[in-house]
């Protein structure tokens, strides 16, 4: 098809557009391939199952704060999520680091599901990049002004998911059909519950940061670990975001194949007990905020596996003003867009120049 397999996801696992956004949602990073395990919940036809998840579910209402101002919504079938990990340091996740009283996108992926939703492209957004964020109104309808050369995270540090939709949409050209945000305490009960995820490390990993260490060899992560991997930085690489995003695209190719590895699709208790975990753990758009809506996003999604993904980081550059901050490589990365754009396979040659895909960070792990 065209497509180059992304450079640093070397774990191998062991193991619509919008036809009107058939009120389904999310794509794929940590909760969105466990929410498929509602699919099966849903088909035990208990009651209390979904009023108990339900109860879980708090979704947030995108489409009011965002208006009109957007691109067009394209009818091809095809879908794009903005899939966000908060680093927010309140509440459960305060052993992470101090509170400062704002979070930010500390992960960020938007992924394009292609027509017949038998493939899915992922692109990941380095959070330190450089990008014209654009006025945007926060949660509780103030204005947020927009702002010159702002990394890219500092969009949902300000205004919230609506701003770092609305600020992706700008930068891409490409309307957002649904949004997700994991937050760290639910991801690491959520491996937990998943019994793990095994990888094995090719060299040492020691992150002092992250708390994360790891000697060469197979390891089952737990989700304090998992955790500690997909936020490692320091150590890996040449010790930039590029290196963890690497880390993180090969730990999740490890853990959409876990999902369906270890019985959640065929063990009603462990089904229950995934989908009450995956609920708690994230945030949606209000067009998934319900089970049945869940569900039937994760219908959607349930025949993809981690062969079927091709991820990429963004085409950037460091920036020559600031060696520690990423600025798009503008050509490359409107062939990007516009590839998703048409519902095409991102051409190889978009990313042959990227800073983002020429560090060695996801070497050091390989999945089984």
């Amino acid at each position: 098809m065209g497509e180059q397999s992304s450079t640093g996801s070397r774990i191998r696992s062991r193991g619509k557009r919008r036809k009107q956004p058939s009120r389904g949602r999310r794509a794929m990073t940590i909760a969105a391939w466990s929410a498929a395990g509602l699919v099966l919940v849903g088909g035990s036809g208990l009651g209390y199952v979904y009023f108990k998840l339900n109860g879980n579910i708090k979704g947030v209402d995108i489409n009011a704060a965002l208006g009109t101002d957007r691109p067009e919504n394209v009818d091809n079938g095809s879908m794009d999520i903005l899939v966000l990990g908060s680093d927010s340091r309140s509440g459960a996740n305060s052993e992470y680091g101090v509170d400062e009283g704002a979070a930010r996108s500390d992960t960020a992926m938007m992924v394009h599901v292609y027509e017949g939703h038998k493939k899915a492209s992922v692109v990941s957004i380095p959070r330190d990049t450089l990008v014209d964020r654009p006025r945007c109104v926060d949660a509780k309808g103030g204005s947020v002004s927009g702002e010159k050369r702002a990394m890219f995270n500092t969009a949902y540090e300000v205004g919230g998911p609506a701003c770092a939709v609305k600020t992706l949409e700008k930068m891409s050209g490409i309307r957002m059909d649904h949004y997700i945000e994991v937050d760290f305490t639910g991801f690491k009960k959520l491996i937990d519950k998943l019994g793990g995820v095994e990888i094995t490390t090719t060299k040492p990993i020691n992150d002092s940061k992250s708390h994360l260490h790891l000697k060469p060899g197979t390891h089952t992560l737990n989700g304090e670990k998992s955790l500690g991997l997909v936020r490692t930085r320091k150590s890996v690489g040449d010790g930039s975001d590029l290196g963890r995003i690497q880390l993180q695209q090969a730990f999740m190719k490890a853990f959409i194949n876990q999902v369906k590895d270890v019985g959640v699709f065929t063990n009603p208790k462990k089904l229950f007990d995934v989908a009450d975990t995956a609920t708690k753990a994230i945030t949606p758009d209000s067009e998934l905020d319900s089970v049945q809506e869940l569900m039937s996003f994760a219908k959607g999604l349930s025949g993809l596996g981690a062969e079927d993904v091709h991820m990429i980081t963004m085409p950037v550059e460091y920036d020559p003003a600031d060696p520690n901050r990423v600025i798009p490589i503008k050509a490359a990365s409107r062939q990007v867009w516009t590839a998703l754009k048409q519902d095409k396979p991102i051409p190889a040659s978009a990313v042959k120049d990227s800073a983002g895909d020429k560090g060695a960070a996801g070497s050091l792990v390989q999945s089984h």
